[in-house]
């Protein structure tokens, strides 16, 4: 079965089962993850499904003045429209047991094709350069802004401002995973890449985040995306235009949602909004310009 089809039967079966349903009883019930209880789905989704850090205002407005310019000299210059990134996957483990979080090469193989399934119709795609493995039970644990991560990305990353680095440890808090946006590069060029919980990847224990789809959410914020509800239903919001507005994240699959009176249902099955793996296939063709612009105005040969 192909990864597709694979998808496809994961989301009729989220539909189909009552607990996947954003606004069900099921939603007031604890929710555990990675050996975190959260009260319900919602308090996780508001804590620890993405901890990609919220820019301040003034990053924001200097991020949309660099696609205004992109998009402006793009007529009368060649726009890097796709390619390939170059992938070094840093696996961090407390011990050699795929519990400790030692990945397997083919674990870490079904997660490329994942991203690159994601990502085909953007024209980027992902070749996995190399494969390290580090034991060190304080990088294991790791949490965003901690001495822990500063200590992993400073001792293991690799290559350039265009190439992708992906840690994969057992983070803390209950966090499925973080990521740099790329005008971080140019001050704190060691701390840039992804970081994703190891049981997230493909047929891990993290259900419903198992299919691989949280390195696809992190790698879109790596390229320049912000979340579908960033701003609410601001007519700004997510600063892409053909992403419907949405009021807050969604979680489960919840089909038909509409939390904002501006056009279109909520964008339930884009990757940048916070649904569950199963529900996610989509990105917009305006997310695709801005991953264009971004990375090529703070990437490309840097």
């Amino acid at each position: 079965m192909t990864i597709k089809n694979f998808r496809a039967a994961m989301m009729m079966s989220a539909l189909a089962t009552t607990g996947w349903a954003q606004g069900n009883s099921n939603d007031n019930m604890p929710f555990t993850m990675n050996g975190v209880t959260f009260a319900n789905k919602q308090a996780f989704v508001d804590n620890a499904r993405c901890s990609t850090r919220k820019l301040e205002q003034d990053e924001v407005e200097e991020m949309d003045r660099v696609v205004r310019n992109f998009q402006g000299r793009a007529a009368g210059a060649a726009a890097r429209t796709g390619g390939v990134i170059d992938v070094y996957w840093h696996v961090i483990n407390r011990g050699t047991a795929s519990a400790d979080g030692n990945i397997s090469n083919s674990q870490i193989a079904s997660q490329m094709s994942v991203l690159n399934a994601a990502y085909a119709s953007t024209g980027w795609s992902f070749n996995l350069v190399s494969v390290d493995r580090t034991t060190n039970a304080a990088w294991y644990g790791m949490s965003p802004g901690t001495s822990a991560e500063a200590a992993a990305k400073n001792a293991l990353r690799q290559g350039t401002a265009d190439d992708l680095n992906i840690y994969s440890a057992n983070l803390g808090g209950g966090l499925l995973g973080w990521a740099t946006f790329p005008q971080d590069y140019g001050r704190s060029p060691k701390m840039d890449g992804v970081v994703v919980l190891f049981s997230s990847l493909p047929g891990g224990s993290a259900a419903p985040y198992n299919l691989g789809d949280t390195a696809t959410h992190e790698v879109g914020h790596w390229m320049g995306l912000y979340h579908t509800f960033q701003g609410g239903c601001s007519r700004t919001g997510d600063r892409v235009s053909d992403t419907p507005a949405e009021k807050s994240a969604s979680f489960g699959c919840p089909t038909g949602r509409d939390t904002c009176t501006a056009p279109g249902f909520d964008p339930i099955t884009n990757f940048m909004d916070y649904t569950d793996d199963a529900c996610m296939n989509t990105f917009s063709s305006g997310q695709d310009t801005r991953m264009d612009s971004m990375f090529t105005t703070y990437r490309e040969g840097k």
